[in-house]
């Protein structure tokens, strides 16, 4: 080809370049043309909308955001997602058991704070939040320490939040707490092999008491759009009323407690009460997926629902509830060890308090004395232990802390009774001179007090029959910055799925459970370091910060929801003839049926 030629050839090629380039300019133009209506105005099917509900449906399925193990969790996270994603949101947290309690004591008043969980896991929230705490007032001096509105601030040394105390008469009490929520809903709800009793003036007393709390939720509220986050089992019909007075709110319920599979929970003769009081809620939040799991399949089989199981949510009377789960956690850093002693001298006070062998090494089980945690199981671990290695007979001790819990019922009064059977039989037959196997202590202790036993631990035994969390286990973590000492851990309790590093037993196996302590007891001080040291990171990641802001972060998201479907249904009632109802408002009337 002469150069002419190859000449026009490339002549050619660049002008059909050119023009294929021209081409596709005009084609992204009109496209644009024609896609910018739909947005800007909004009628009909808003693409742009559309793609944020499905970004939104997204962040609720998983329950957080995909980079929230990259947050450094704090309350200052807290006040940051208050602040720019809940702006003047007011924070109201229920619960029975109030943080603080006021007792006589002589001819003055003493502060207890209870070693509660849920009271370590939600105060510092509470506080980050400058938020307003509504629970039981049953300490003897509540009353005087109120002001004319039934209020106190809190904490004494550094005021941060409101307490307001609801009153119960003692029939109120019996009925609502002892009654239907502890004779009744707890073992249903827990695989103890407990029968749950069932009396319709208990029910009448649950009712009536939960009643009384949305009064006094509806009485705190400054405005008709708080955050209302209701506690536990206590309160399974208070959602339900604060949306009928608040419709507005975003209620958080969260169920500290396991949820039974629905054949065990049709044995509640209120089944759909209850499920119907909580479906009130904008989310429910279980501590496992498998307790969520049960919730929904409960919902499912006894009320008209329908079930979004892709999206964790379910319809129930025109209204969406989510159903995740949240692992609870506790205060990262926990500001009580900076005011507590090295571990050497937790040791010395400890064994010096109780009387212990200064050589023998130290197992502690701490909670309330309750038929669900496996107190009688560990004894007979350490009967079966001092069987098999009976070298070991006086080089352990094992110390019980039992606080006493809901002593009127039979169940606990029995549970209590056969405790001290078994550890006066243990140390009859393995103890000598100076030494008691197995020292139980039936009484209550500051939250200091039990951070002191955590740390002058070797072992810690979390034996739950079946729990939501436990929380103990992660208090023994966080207590142990010197990375030493041994976590037993029941495979029944939630902790169970995020500590790993921990000896995980099964509770109703003896001879399983004595194999792990002499596994503790002879474990390297390098291998307990490894261990402790991934679990602290653990505990640190995952604490009760991480816990409340992913639940926040899904209020917010609800909220955004329902300004986006507000705006949705203007849109449509704007491009909707007059005699034609939208979507939306109809599935809104149903909610109203």
């Amino acid at each position: 080809m002469t150069d002419q030629g190859i000449d026009l050839l490339w002549g050619l090629l660049l002008v059909s370049l050119g023009l294929s380039a021209l081409a596709v300019f005009f084609s992204i133009s009109r496209h644009r043309r024609n896609s910018t209506p739909a947005t800007v105005h909004v009628a009909g099917e808003d693409v742009a909308s559309e793609a944020a509900r499905k970004v939104l449906r997204e962040f609720e399925k998983n329950g957080q955001s995909v980079d929230a193990a990259l947050v450094t969790w704090s309350p200052e996270t807290l006040r940051k997602i208050l602040h720019e994603d809940l702006p003047e949101a007011q924070v109201i947290v229920v619960s029975n058991r109030e943080p603080y309690i006021h007792n006589t004591k002589g001819d003055g008043v003493e502060l207890v704070v209870p070693a509660s969980g849920l009271v370590s896991a939600m105060e510092p929230i509470t506080r980050a939040c400058a938020g307003t705490w509504i629970a039981y007032g049953g300490g003897t001096a509540d009353r005087q320490m109120v002001d004319g509105d039934d209020r106190v601030q809190v904490p004494p040394d550094n005021p941060s939040y409101t307490l307001r105390r609801v009153w119960l008469s003692e029939e109120e009490y019996q009925g609502y707490y002892l009654g239907f929520a502890n004779e009744g809903l707890w073992p249903l709800c827990h695989i103890a092999f407990t029968r749950p009793i069932f009396r319709e003036s208990d029910w009448d007393a649950y009712e009536a008491v939960n009643r009384k709390f949305a009064d006094t939720v509806v009485a705190e509220a400054r405005n008709e759009r708080p955050i209302v986050l209701v506690q536990d089992y206590h309160f399974a019909l208070l959602p339900r009323m604060i949306r009928e007075r608040l419709p507005e709110a975003i209620v958080i319920t969260f169920w500290h407690i396991p949820w039974p599979n629905s054949e065990v929970y049709s044995i509640c003769p209120w089944r759909e009460r209850i499920l119907d009081g909580l479906l009130g809620s904008s989310i429910i939040g279980f501590h496992t997926q498998f307790h969520a799991n049960n919730f929904t399949e409960s919902v499912d089989r006894f009320l008209e629902s329908r079930i979004e199981r892709a999206d964790a949510a379910i319809s129930y009377g025109g209204q969406t509830t989510l159903v995740h789960a949240y692992p609870i956690s506790i205060e990262w850093p926990l500001q009580l060890l900076a005011k507590l002693p090295d571990v050497a001298e937790c040791r010395a006070r400890v064994r010096d308090r109780f009387g212990l062998p200064a050589d023998a090494k130290l197992c502690i089980g701490v909670e309330r004395l309750d038929y669900t945690k496996g107190i009688l199981d560990r004894f007979h671990a350490l009967e079966e232990l001092f069987t098999r290695h009976p070298e070991l007979i006086g080089k352990v001790v094992f110390l019980q802390i039992a606080a006493p819990s809901r002593g009127t019922l039979p169940a606990y009064r029995q549970l209590h009774d056969e405790c001290m059977r078994y550890a006066d039989d243990l140390n009859l037959r393995y103890g000598a001179d100076g030494y008691r196997p197995v020292v139980i202590v039936a009484e209550h202790h500051s939250q200091k007090a039990v951070y002191e036993i955590y740390r002058a631990a070797d072992i810690c035994m979390v034996t739950s029959l079946h729990d939501g969390m436990n929380l103990v286990a992660k208090e023994f973590v966080s207590a142990r910055d010197d990375e030493q000492g041994v976590l037993l851990l029941s495979t029944f309790a939630g902790a169970s799925r995020e500590l790993l590093e921990a000896l995980i037993v099964n509770p109703y196996d003896a001879a399983m459970m004595s194999g792990a302590l002499s596994q503790a007891l002879t474990m390297s001080a390098e291998e307990q370091r490894e261990r402790m040291r991934r679990m602290r990171e653990i505990v640190r990641d995952n604490n009760v910060y991480r816990w409340a802001g992913s639940m926040l972060l899904d209020a917010a998201r609800l909220r955004k929801r329902g300004e986006l479907d507000r705006v949705t249904a203007n849109a449509e009632r704007l491009a909707t003839p007059d005699n034609v109802v939208p979507i939306f408002e109809r599935k809104q009337v149903a909610g109203l049926r």
